[in-house]
């Protein structure tokens, strides 16, 4: 709803909060409100059983910072050795539902009473000499395990998970004779006890089960343990190999800041080129530009660039847009404008209710624009808060095979949109991404590390990312 459906609820209704807008739902008195009708009111009681549904899960974005917070300063103990988060953090899930976080200390006792003792402690569920489960002020709960050095990479494996990698792990320990558990692998002797065979390391466990080490993002069993048994593991795109960002939003449009201070920030995160790609002139909420304030950006980035090779700074800006997808899947801009952009990325923004037939005839046309580069965030969903639309995804996957369209792994926390199976497909069938932050502001290039944790859940290599390319090898990868 927009500002104005929610002036109205509040001022007629006098709706403040979700169980208010609930209960007037569920009663139809605002089916009666001019402006919104018997469809708004069915639309907005899905949309609360969607917030409901999404379980209590936090999004990985918004708590690794303080995860890792915690992580460094129990790392900084002069009596632990060795700490590291588990759990679906490690792996990078999209939500996370608590935090397992395992360290070695000989000193066990002192660890917990540090950890159960920080400011950041709301109450104490548990305390013990190797273990402790607290509820952290920020809601998230956080359960540290202190282990023996040579249970390490054992517990490492088994509270990194998912379950059902460990219960095959431990199907395959049994048929050779071995017993797989937290503290180890072990064969049966005469005498009962047990011998231990591996665990100090995750990598001497995976290797005494003849298989090749498993990266924690690709542990959902999906095939990935076949594939270690084979040595035909893909070799995961890295954190670093990204060379550049191509979407970018400034204060040209809804950007907190200009095109300058961008470029500045993507440099000091490592990164060789960014996309600028305000939206277009549909998005009137974020002062969406035409065709002549666009041509007007492009020659304050051409006078950018031109200062920063007087500077000897190798690094360059490139021309673009996020080009709103209008309904009849025609573009927001003329073709005429852009032939004139490096890079065009296309987007749906508005009628996110059409159904599914139209909604992928809408985007499959225009992706078969030839200035179309890239399809941005291509199911629109907002995880916690919007559901995808309602997309076949796998004719927009054949759809970019077809016609060499990009498809985005955008890496903002609330979207990493595409979703790991669809980036799956896309490597499958040789249908080439990018990853890029949707930053609107210079400190939010470090989101994209969650857009490559996506990727890698996905499969994807350096060869499947084209921002992974020098700028003028991407740029030759485009339409």
């Amino acid at each position: 709803m927009g500002p104005k459906k929610i002036k109205a609820l509040y001022q007629k209704l006098g709706i403040k909060t979700l169980e208010d807008l609930e209960k007037a739902a569920k009663k139809g008195t605002i089916a009666k409100l001019s402006g919104f009708g018997k469809k708004s009111e069915e639309n907005i009681l899905k949309g609360i059983s969607f917030v409901k549904g999404s379980g209590g899960r936090f999004l990985l974005g918004n708590v690794l910072p303080e995860i890792r917070m915690i992580e460094e300063r129990l790392r900084s103990l002069k009596i632990v050795s060795e700490v590291v988060v588990a759990g679906s953090v490690r792996r990078r899930k999209e939500t996370v539902g608590d935090v397992d976080i395992l360290a070695i200390s000989k000193h066990p006792k002192a660890v917990m009473d540090f950890f159960t003792s920080m400011k950041e402690v709301s109450r104490v569920y548990a305390e013990g000499e190797t273990k402790s489960m607290i509820l952290l002020r920020s809601g998230l709960r956080a359960d540290l395990r202190v282990v023996l050095k040579e249970s390490y990479g054992a517990a490492l494996n088994y509270f990194t998970g998912s379950k059902d990698h460990n219960v095959e792990l431990r199907k395959i320990a049994l048929s050779y004779g071995y017993t797989l558990n937290e503290y180890g692998l072990y064969r049966k002797t005469r005498t009962g006890k047990g011998e231990h065979i591996a665990g100090e390391t995750e990598e001497e466990l995976y290797r005494a089960l003849s298989m090749d080490y498993i990266e924690p993002e690709l542990r959902e069993r999906t095939g990935e343990i076949e594939a270690a048994q084979k040595g035909k593991l893909p070799k995961l795109v890295g954190y670093k190999d990204l060379k550049g960002d191509l979407q970018t939003q400034t204060s040209w449009t809804d950007g907190a800041d200009n095109i300058e201070a961008m470029a500045y920030a993507a440099m000091d995160y490592g990164l060789h080129y960014i996309v600028i790609t305000d939206h277009t002139k549909r998005l009137a909420m974020t002062h969406g530009l035409d065709a002549k304030r666009i041509i007007e950006q492009m020659k304050e980035i051409d006078n950018l660039n031109s200062k920063f090779k007087v500077r000897s700074l190798k690094f360059q800006v490139l021309k673009g847009t996020e080009c709103d997808i209008l309904r009849d899947g025609s573009l927001d801009l003329p073709d005429d404008i852009l032939k004139k952009l490096d890079v065009v990325g296309i987007s749906v923004h508005s009628l996110f209710n059409l159904p599914r037939k139209e909604q992928t005839e809408r985007m499959v046309r225009a992706m078969k624009n030839p200035h179309a580069d890239i399809l941005f965030h291509p199911t629109g969903r907002l995880i916690n808060r919007r559901k995808a639309y309602d997309v076949d995804m796998d004719e927009i996957i054949r759809t970019a095979k077809e016609t060499g369209t990009i498809l985005e792994i955008d890496a903002h926390p609330e979207r990493l949109d595409l979703q790991d199976e669809n980036i799956r497909k896309c490597v499958e069938q040789g249908v080439r991404m990018s990853i890029d932050s949707d930053a609107h502001a210079k400190d939010q290039f470090s989101v994209l590390e969650f857009g490559i944790a996506q990727a890698r859940r996905g499969w994807a290599t350096r060869a499947d990312i084209i921002n992974t390319l020098p700028v003028e090898q991407m740029l030759a990868s485009l339409k």
